[in-house]
């Protein structure tokens, strides 16, 4: 018995005891990442931004007003591009954020990591919209850019490591669960944004900054109910019925040992699966970004049956074409939000190692298909290949935490997969940048749009390839690498690690006893689960418009 009991936040409180239904973590963790994942859809608010103070049209800025006058004008609207930029920090922040505070968060608890996550994202919100009343773009940086960056990283690492413990029977199906969420946010968020804004508009008001603040308290309550749900298996828990597969007939590329998260950086297979990671974000997130646009310059006037090209359509056409490539976008949304699942689970059978040849593989033939479906004019053959391609890109976020729990073992796997995600924050600038310049330097070059992707194509299949070369060279780790037992004992004890609940005071009932109703579970997962409903309901509606 300790002599001081712990505080509410601390882990030795969430320490669950008998009886505790593990099937209440996932969505703990569904909470916290379907509320940060509406960084995803933040590009929502920034045609109503881009015109806050003209409302109707915008008040466009002189040439003398650049990049740093639109971070502190109060006087003209901000530019698109300027608006970005806080898309970009998002991502940049998440990885630098969950690689500096990783290891802090193996040893505080992903309770407390929740709920430091919860403070960031919707305080963020909340002085993002502060900065739209003022008008005064620096403050909409550090509000969401920065602070809100903070929250994305601490709250996307936060379930990893305790989903992995719960669910060592089927970790890529537990930590797919969780990133799915992640895909799901902008699902849900997007259209209750928009709902909103149009709600709150007035003839002199876009209605961005009461959405940021309504948003912003609705988050907080969903993110904070998710670290309180979160628990964590006493040491040694094991599944009712399951035992592990004994180490001599064991895969060979799972350990059931340690590596500390200070030794990663030093470890060429951790290079490799940053590579592995990057080139296949890389190549997933540039036509993300890319994928509306490029529908409509690639077949033009077809997909509303008018046999013309993209240049030759008039105002009322190019308006028509664009509602078909929205729903185009929004069934991309559903492939990538999908396959987190799909292949995450499929990965528990056929190994991590070689569900990533399968995304290298079969995604690179993908994007092979492309150009020779657009000279076709294919449009079933072209969707369908992104689709598969956006089914793997989530893919390979959600089965990366269970590939570097395999590989480095399950004790500071939360940190270690936070300097991971450091590949991630590479690849959000490097994907756009490759297709975004490719694309400016063929039309440059007076290549027709509907041609200008057919270069770019072929040089994410060498991205693929390049990752497909990294995982193969994946092996496993040098004894020399893991902790000793030694080691590991004092990592367990700077990690409030006990080997039983009971062996310290606990808040909920006597002798560590944890017997959850099956109405709580059920409860728990409805209230997740309706949202996303909602989510994947309202996003059908815009692919409807796709196959109209």
């Amino acid at each position: 018995m300790t002599t001081e009991s712990p505080g509410l936040l601390d882990k030795e409180r969430i320490i669950a005891g008998p009886g505790f239904n593990r099937w209440l973590v996932p969505p703990a963790a569904l909470a916290i990442h379907l509320c940060i994942g509406m960084a995803y859809g933040f590009s929502v608010f920034w045609l109503p931004l881009s015109k806050a103070l003209g409302i109707k049209e915008a008040i466009k800025c002189g040439p003398d007003v650049g990049f740093w006058g639109q971070l502190f004008t109060t006087t003209c609207d901000w530019q698109i591009s300027t608006l970005g930029w806080m898309y970009t920090l998002f991502f940049v922040l998440l990885g630098s954020s969950a690689a500096t505070w990783g290891g802090w968060l193996e040893r505080a608890g992903p309770r407390k990591a929740g709920v430091v996550s919860a403070l960031c994202w919707c305080g963020g919100m909340l002085f993002s919209a502060l900065g739209v009343y003022l008008h005064q773009f620096w403050m909409m940086i550090v509000g969401s850019g920065i602070i809100g960056g903070i929250g994305l990283g601490l709250g996307y690492i936060s379930p990893v490591s305790t989903l992995i413990k719960w669910f060592p029977d089927r970790r890529g199906m537990a930590t797919g669960m969780a990133i799915m969420g992640f895909g799901g946010g902008a699902m849900i968020g997007s259209p209750l944004a928009a709902d909103l804004m149009k709600y709150f508009a007035t003839p002199t008001d876009v209605g961005v900054m009461q959405t940021f603040v309504v948003m912003a308290l609705v988050y907080f309550v969903f993110m904070m109910a998710g670290a309180f749900g979160y628990r964590v298996p006493e040491t040694g828990w094991k599944p009712a019925g399951w035992t592990p597969p004994p180490a001599q007939v064991s895969n060979t590329m799972i350990t059931q040992k340690h590596v500390h998260v200070s030794k990663v950086w030093g470890i060429p297979q951790f290079w490799l699966i940053w590579m592995v990671l990057c080139m296949n974000v890389s190549a997933g997130i540039g036509v993300i970004g890319m994928a509306s646009p490029m529908l409509q310059e690639v077949f033009g006037g077809t997909l509303i049956g008018i046999p013309a090209k993209f240049g030759e359509l008039d105002k009322d056409q190019l308006k028509a074409i664009a509602t078909v490539a929205a729903g185009f976008t929004a069934l991309l949304s559903l492939f990538n939000i999908g396959g987190r699942f799909f292949w995450a689970s499929l990965s528990d059978k056929l190994g991590r190692k070689l569900t990533y040849i399968v995304f290298f593989v079969l995604g690179g033939a993908m994007y092979f298909s492309v150009p020779g479906s657009a000279a076709a004019g294919s449009i079933v053959l072209f969707v369908s290949a992104f689709c598969v391609i956006l089914s793997m890109y989530g893919g390979g976020f959600a089965t990366v935490p269970a590939y570097l729990a395999d590989i480095f073992g399950t004790q500071m796997v939360g940190a270690i997969h936070g300097r991971l995600l450091t590949a991630w924050a590479t690849a959000g600038v490097l994907g756009p940048v490759v297709v975004n310049y490719m694309r400016e330097y063929q039309l440059g070059l007076g290549i027709p749009r509907e041609q200008v992707y057919n270069q770019t194509m072929y040089i994410l299949v060498g991205m693929l390839v390049v990752g497909l070369i990294c995982n193969l060279l994946v092996k496993p780790l040098d004894p020399k690498w893991f902790m000793t037992d030694a080691e590991l004992a004092e990592e367990k004890r700077l990690a409030h690690e006990k080997a039983a609940a009971s062996e310290m005071v606990r808040g909920s009932g006597a002798g560590g006893e944890d017997t959850v109703n099956p109405l709580v579970v059920v409860l728990a997962w409805a209230a997740v689960g309706i949202p996303l409903a909602w989510g994947v309901y309202r996003t059908l509606l815009s692919v409807a418009k796709f196959f109209a």
